[in-house]
């Protein structure tokens, strides 16, 4: 009886471990979109977010659905091209709110991150600078971003908070960025 007991111990600890391995498992390794859970709460409540692993090995994300009231010719009166961006800035996470990151469909010619396909993200003034004067409305400017420790969120992916879907540029520049929560929302029922 005592062998049986210690046989199944080890049997125990083995599938505790094997869940724990599961879950850093599903730390993003590719970038995807992450659809809030409908009962999430909070800051991220219907939210939809493009994740991809940084070069640090660390999750770094935009949330792709909160526009501001603000845009760039109202943030930056003294920088003209900034006038030509039609759209608002977008709340991109509460990391680094002071900071401008501009999303672009296609490669911007300046050292930036590539998320996935031909979207990239840049950081640098310099860089936001070029893609506000060259490409000023191909991009989506976000101010702020979302940023994971080290298994944190492999930990909000197995507590259900967050969807995951694949990333398309269509959605991440979609014209209609408001209603983007509830149309994956849909699509992930079969409606």
């Amino acid at each position: 009886m005592d062998a049986l007991k210690k046989g199944c111990r080890t049997i125990f600890v083995a599938g505790l471990l094997l869940a724990a391995c599961a879950a850093q498992a599903q730390e993003v390794d590719r970038p995807v979109l992450l659809v809030a859970d409908p009962q999430l709460q909070g800051p991220y409540s219907r939210t939809t977010l493009i994740a991809a692993p940084a070069a640090n090995g660390q999750p770094i994300g935009f949330i792709l659905n909160r526009a501001t009231e603000f845009t760039l010719a109202k943030v930056f009166p003294d920088h003209a091209p900034s006038a030509k961006v039609v759209d608002p800035v977008y709340l991109g996470g509460p990391e680094m709110l002071g900071s401008l990151f501009a999303m672009v469909p296609r490669d911007p010619g300046v050292p930036g991150l590539r998320l996935f396909g031909d979207v990239f993200v840049v950081a640098s003034g310099e860089a936001v600078d070029l893609i506000i004067e060259k490409m000023p409305n191909e991009a989506r400017y976000f101010t702020g971003f979302v940023g994971w420790q080290v298994g944190e969120l492999a930990k909000e992916l197995e507590a259900g908070y967050w969807h995951v879907s694949e990333p398309d540029a269509a959605l991440v520049f979609s014209d209609k960025p408001a209603a983007l929560w509830e149309v994956l929302q849909k699509r992930k029922n079969g409606i």
